[in-house]
């Protein structure tokens, strides 16, 4: 049998932890773990996490993808407030709900410093809440009350867009500057249950429903006014999810509704262009996003029914795998 060195011309070598920067197949042999591994590449993909403690759909969703908050939504029988953080592996249920349980609303911050605005009981709210790791208060209210509108920022520089007030759909924006909101430039196109991204000042609106019906087309905020992209996703569909904390040049959109039929397709947007990757495993709609492209994460929603399933997203880029005989 010929040795490995005679066939790629350089050993195996036995390190006692894994080197910080391996090529694309390099192979070690790790002493402390007694393992043998390799650097490969992988295509971007979601995996399985675990479940959500409550199914729900039209809830809200902060964070990154190992310190995320979902918040409101419907559950199996009603409109609720209940809390739940992830921690890159479980859901712990928080022990503050929110004082104003409603769906269909919006977010920004992160797991620590949530916001939540927005959403429906019915009627539509423009009630806002702060979450500071455990427990929920009221703030100031939005100057319009809407549903189904995007979020993003942080909780002290906050940005809603869009939405529909109970007569249709709109264009407004607002800004929250950790007390009061003030409308801003408007969206070109009044939007309804789009994916949003970004911060207050550089944010990301993304398909939806306009007067016309679905769309894929993309709007960025520079903190003043609202440009449209000449990038539309690949797939024009509504309340799909989002990782809201990524960024203007690199956020996520997936799943969705495609009237009629649910989408499975996720899309990576690098601030020009929407490029398919592959597709989402558990498809649904009215979900919930968190994190970034880097490391995504997608939430709750309906299939139907209603499910708590959660997955976790990691772009095309080399890993570190562990050989095995099999």
């Amino acid at each position: 049998m010929a040795d490995y060195i005679n066939i790629r011309g350089q050993n195996i070598e036995v390190v006692a932890s894994d080197p910080a920067n391996p090529t694309q197949g390099q192979i070690w042999y790790n002493s402390t773990s007694n393992t043998l591994k390799g650097q490969a590449f992988q295509a971007a993909g979601w995996a399985t996490g675990n479940n959500m403690n409550t199914a729900r759909n039209a809830l809200g969703g902060v964070g990154v993808q190992t310190a995320a908050l979902a918040f409101g939504g419907f559950d199996a029988t009603a409109r609720t407030g209940a809390t739940e953080e992830y921690d890159g592996t479980s859901w712990a249920t928080s022990p503050g709900s929110m004082s104003n349980a409603r769906y269909v609303l919006a977010g920004a911050g992160t797991q620590t410093a949530g916001l939540a605005f927005g959403g429906t009981h019915p009627p539509e709210q423009s009630a806002t809440e702060s979450y500071n790791g455990s427990t929920w208060t009221s703030a100031n209210s939005l100057p319009t009350q809407k549903s189904t509108l995007g979020g993003c920022g942080t909780q002290t520089a906050a940005l809603a867009f869009g939405g529909n007030p109970g007569t249709g759909r709109v264009a407004t924006t607002e800004e929250y500057d950790g007390t009061n909101w003030t409308a801003v430039n408007s969206l070109n196109t009044a939007t309804t249950e789009m994916g949003s991204a970004g911060t207050q000042t550089a944010a990301l609106s993304f398909g939806g429903e306009t007067a016309t019906g679905l769309t894929g087309a993309t709007e960025e905020y520079n903190g003043t006014s609202w440009v449209t992209s000449p990038g539309s996703m690949n797939t024009a569909r509504r309340t799909l999810g989002s990782t809201v904390a990524g960024t203007q040049t690199a956020a996520l959109g997936f799943s969705g509704n495609l009237d009629p039929g649910i989408s499975s397709a996720t899309e990576e947007y690098d601030g020009t262009s929407w490029t398919s990757v592959n597709p989402f495993n558990t498809t649904r709609t009215s979900l919930a996003g968190a994190g970034t492209v880097s490391a995504g994460l997608a939430f709750g929603g309906s299939i139907p029914p209603r499910t708590g399933a959660t997955e976790e997203y990691s772009p095309a880029g080399p890993v570190t795998v562990t050989i095995t005989a099999s």
